[in-house]
């Protein structure tokens, strides 16, 4: 299974909102920085640093809540639909911040917001989808 590596990965993120935090930080005591606050760069700037940390957290929480829901070794078949819910989760982690960034930088990257909101959107609902199934099994 790949949630180790959504443990590790959630909290690579949270180190990562914090650095890019402090980054973007150095220059927000000055009004005009990034465009001025209510500027469509400065606030894709900040978006990208916040969802280090979202979904960083929700990375983490998907790893926990396995660890809880999950009694002994899954069966091979509940395994697959795990890590492709392991799979969305990591690619909304990876793909959310870069597509903010890189829309603060050139506004035509706004289009490419679908790719981490699909994944996100799979991480959830294949691993929702999975549990009820599980305990409607039982």
């Amino acid at each position: 299974m790949l949630t180790p590596w959504n443990f590790i990965a959630g909290w690579l993120a949270v180190v990562l909102g914090m650095m890019t935090g402090a980054a973007i930080g150095l220059g927000f005591h000055r009004a005009d920085y990034g465009g001025g606050y209510d500027s469509w760069r400065r606030r894709l700037a900040r978006l990208g640093h916040i969802s280090f940390f979202g979904l960083g957290l929700l990375n983490i929480a998907f790893a926990l809540s396995l660890d809880v829901l999950v009694d002994g070794p899954p069966a091979a078949s509940r395994c697959l639909w795990i890590d492709v819910a392991s799979v969305g989760w990591i690619v909304s982690l990876v793909t959310m911040p870069t597509v903010c960034f890189l829309s603060a930088w050139r506004p035509v990257f706004r289009h490419a917001f679908f790719v981490p909101v699909l994944a996100a959107l799979t991480g959830a609902v294949v691993f929702l989808a999975q549990e009820v199934a599980s305990w409607i099994s039982v």
